[in-house]
């Protein structure tokens, strides 16, 4: 019996989970799956008639939800920090204003967020208006940052394939080296695009989260919450990936 509890309990399965847990990024993928999740279990209760049971999924939602942005107090300090590197970077232009842009998007989106949650829990206190204004200025950093997102994507999976052009060119084989090194340098670029085409995929479905908050499309709950689901999933499995990856 001992033996089969130290198999459970050592298992590689349980470490990476651990892993993956003892990172703020780990848990807050993993809450925004559950809380996503609930979003939509919520909805879909409500449109069979089963009330009762829906509010628990709908407080559940809740509690993840302010949980999270509790979790995220100090981020937009760690965004802003991103924005200023990425003025020192050397890469292509275009990529370089769309990443500051994304940086300091997200920057003001998180502390807007603070400011919701500092009301929820009475730290501060905001009227009706002023506590609805605050998140539709959250919502639009977070739209924004999205789209800076989206459009580093773009260019950024422009650049790579032109270097996988180039890569295949009869002259990149004088300038490269041997087939080795060209074939690491291949790899590495398709890893790369491979990287960009995932996120470009999560963001093309979260970009409908804040644009739904807003009013420029009007999505309902249980989309919304499927949506929200998968693209966390896809988060969490990069996540999680990272967490088994042997250093």
């Amino acid at each position: 019996m001992a033996s089969i509890a130290s198999q459970v309990i050592l298992h590689p399965a349980a470490s990476q989970t651990l892993k993956l847990w003892s990172s703020t990024v780990g848990r807050d993928k993993t809450y925004r799956t559950v809380q996503y999740f609930s979003r939509f279990l919520a909805w879909y209760l409500i449109n069979r008639g089963y009330k009762e049971r829906a509010a628990k999924w709908n407080a559940l939602k809740s509690a993840l939800g302010s949980g999270r942005k509790l979790m995220r107090l100090g981020k937009p300090l760690e965004h802003l920090q991103a924005a200023l590197r990425a003025t020192h970077s050397s890469g292509p232009t275009g990529e370089q204003i769309t990443s500051i842009g994304r940086q300091l998007a997200y920057a003001g989106y998180l502390t807007y967020d603070a400011l919701i949650w500092a009301a929820s829990v009475k730290v501060l206190t905001l009227t009706k208006d002023r506590k609805d204004q605050i998140g539709k200025i959250s919502n639009r950093f977070w739209l924004a940052g999205i789209v800076f997102n989206l459009v580093h994507a773009l260019l950024k999976a422009g650049r790579l394939a032109d270097e996988v052009k180039a890569l295949r060119s009869p002259a990149a084989s004088e300038k490269v080296g041997d087939d080795a090194e060209r074939n690491a340098k291949y790899h590495s670029l398709q890893a790369a695009r491979s990287a960009v085409r995932y996120q470009f995929i999560i963001d093309s479905l979260d970009v409908w989260l804040p644009a739904t908050n807003l009013g420029f499309v009007n999505f309902n709950d249980g989309l919304l919450g499927f949506t929200g689901t998968i693209t966390s999933l896809m988060a969490l499995r990069s996540q999680w990936r990272a967490a088994g990856a042997k250093k």
